[in-house]
Order: C-alpha cells, then structure tokens, then sequence
C-alpha cells in the first residue's frame, strides 16, 4: 500500500483567528466517545459554531462564501490543551487538507502528520496578509507547497516551514507509520521465514 507523497496542497481558505485554540474547541470532549473517527467533521468547532438548538453562531465555518475551503489558517499554538487525535481528525473529515499558523502544540502536530495532514508555520504578518486576501476574495485560490516551504497565492509568496523530519515524511509518502509497517509485512515475513528459530 503506497501512500500518497504529499508536496502540495491547492484549494481556497478560511481563517479561524485566535491564539491557543485547544482541542477541546477544535472538537469537543463528549465526541471522544464515538467508536470510529467517521462523522467527526461535523462535530469540528461545534461549541463556538451551534447554539444549544443547533442554529448557527456567527463563525467563519457558517458562511457560505467559505463553503469548501481545505486550508485552515489560524494563530499561535493551535491544538494545544489535551492530545486528543480526535482534533486532527475532525479537521480533516470536514474536508480540510492544510493547516497553516503561526505554530502547533506538539502533540496535535504528530497527530496531523500521522493522517497526511501538513501543518506549516508562518508569521503573524505572513498569516494576516494572506487572511485578508481571502477575506477579500473567497474564491482565492491558495497553495500551500510542502516541498518549497512557501505559500502562494493572488500572485504573493509567502514563506512558511515545517519539521524536516514531517517533510520528508510527507513528500516522500512515509507519513503513515502504520501504513509503513504494513507495506513492509512481507518483507518481514519474507526474513522470518529465514530465521530457524522462527521455524518452530
């Protein structure tokens, strides 16, 4: 099973703004008792989306012209609080493919790397710059390419970076520990199958 290498992500944005969004608004406590991850996107930023009868608050989330964004914009340390991997996964459920911010709490960044979900630092002026342009024109379209470290987008390039060790992984296709070992697994059985101790 050969996972996708993932060098670039293209698609509109949408800004959450704030500093230290946690996971517990990322995705509140009560979804962490699903059993499977799927329908977690519609639980994502429920608490500051829903009023108690489900009507919408005002949130980025809620309007229409940000319908379908997949790149996420937001301030310092978001996904701190608790490392609960439900938070990535309610991102990406809802359909978002990158997150860029000013820094990640690390916990949530291993998280979002694990499901190929890029995470890219970039300056508070960089992030504003780039929220505003989408703010303006909604339909912007945004690449956030992994490979290059940079953002493009309305003819602008911003700077942005990640780990070295979560680039490689994600450019190279080797983000999915699980999915590693698994590809692998006849390689092991293969050498196993070699070894007399094993043969017992």
């Amino acid at each position: 099973m050969a996972l996708a290498k993932i060098t670039s992500v293209t698609g509109r944005g949408v800004c959450v703004p704030g500093n230290d969004i946690d996971t517990d608004r990322i995705i509140p406590a009560r979804y962490l008792k699903c059993v499977t991850f799927d329908g977690l996107g519609e639980g994502l930023f429920y608490d500051v989306r829903k009023n108690a009868d489900g009507s919408d608050k005002p949130h980025p989330l809620n309007e229409a012209r940000f319908k379908g964004a997949t790149i996420l914009l937001s301030g310092a340390n978001f996904g701190c609080g608790s490392s609960r991997e439900h938070a990535p996964q309610a991102i990406q459920k809802y359909g978002f493919r990158a997150i860029v911010a000013e820094n990640f709490a690390e916990i949530f960044f291993g998280n979002s790397i694990t499901l190929g979900l890029p995470c890219l630092n970039a300056d508070r002026a960089d992030i504003a710059r780039l929220a505003a342009a989408v703010a303006a024109n909604p339909a912007l379209e945004i690449v956030v390419d992994v490979a290059k470290q940079e953002i493009r987008f309305g003819g602008q390039t911003v700077k942005a970076s990640i780990r070295d060790s979560a680039r490689d992984a994600l450019i190279n296709g080797r983000w999915d520990a699980i999915g590693e070992l698994i590809e692998g697994l006849p390689a092991a059985t293969a050498t196993a199958g070699k070894l007399p101790y094993m043969a017992a």
